[in-house]
């Protein structure tokens, strides 16, 4: 790739004021990569390796939430990968401050958002828990584990166990479909009712098991199916 310094520190100029002036979506996503891959490559023209890697990825979704090792099959450097993976975390952060200090089944749009950010993009299916106390306020919120649901009985006593360390009096399940379709599967079904039935000797509530995918999300309680 050819080094402009010149230009390229003229383009960045033009790309900040307009971030300054307009906002976050003041910037299309690649011009948001380019900016990312600025910082870690100061002095090379980055807007046609940003474009590449959206396209390699599928969209910057899914690259910001690409694994490390992935990103790094993909030639880039240690300072370009964690120049992405901390504007995931940020992001991350920022939803996950929306549900702070605030019932979580009143801040349902809010929830939606940080489960599509952390979890939509994953290759990997991958469960996490939200355990609430009396007042539906976030105690803590933990990923459990990666890959299938189909164990469900050993994974009702995981959570069970969890809820009770925590002094939870609700949970909310989740876990995503990499497929994309947040249909859910009869095993997510069957997990549900267990930890459903599960909850009811533990005085657990268990609020909804949500699926998230890139199409979307489900709410097995608003389908009827807990």
């Amino acid at each position: 790739m050819e080094y402009v310094p010149g230009n390229a520190s003229g383009h960045r100029a033009r790309l900040r004021q307009r971030l300054f002036d307009g906002g976050p979506k003041a910037l299309l996503d690649h011009e948001l990569v380019e900016y990312l891959l600025a910082l870690a490559i100061p002095r090379r023209d980055t807007k046609a390796q940003a474009k590449a890697l959206i396209a390699q990825f599928g969209g910057i979704g899914p690259l910001l939430s690409a694994d490390p090792e992935s990103l790094k099959r993909e030639g880039l450097s240690d300072g370009v990968v964690a120049a992405l993976k901390i504007a995931e975390a940020t992001a991350h952060r920022l939803l996950e401050a929306r549900l702070e200090d605030r019932p979580v089944l009143s801040s349902w749009d809010a929830l939606q958002d940080y489960l599509r950010a952390a979890m939509a993009h994953s290759p990997v299916e991958e469960v996490r828990v939200l355990f609430l106390n009396a007042k539906n306020m976030l105690i803590a919120n933990e990923a459990m584990w990666r890959g299938s649901v189909d164990e469900a009985s050993m994974h009702v006593r995981e959570v069970m166990k969890r809820a009770m360390a925590h002094g939870a009096t609700a949970i909310i399940i989740v876990h995503n479909h990499p497929s994309g379709d947040p249909t859910p599967s009869q095993a997510d079904i069957k997990l549900t009712r267990e930890l459903v039935e599960a909850g009811r000797h533990m005085k657990v509530t268990v609020h909804d098991h949500v699926i998230v995918g890139t199409r979307g999300q489900s709410s097995l309680r608003t389908m009827g199916l807990m």
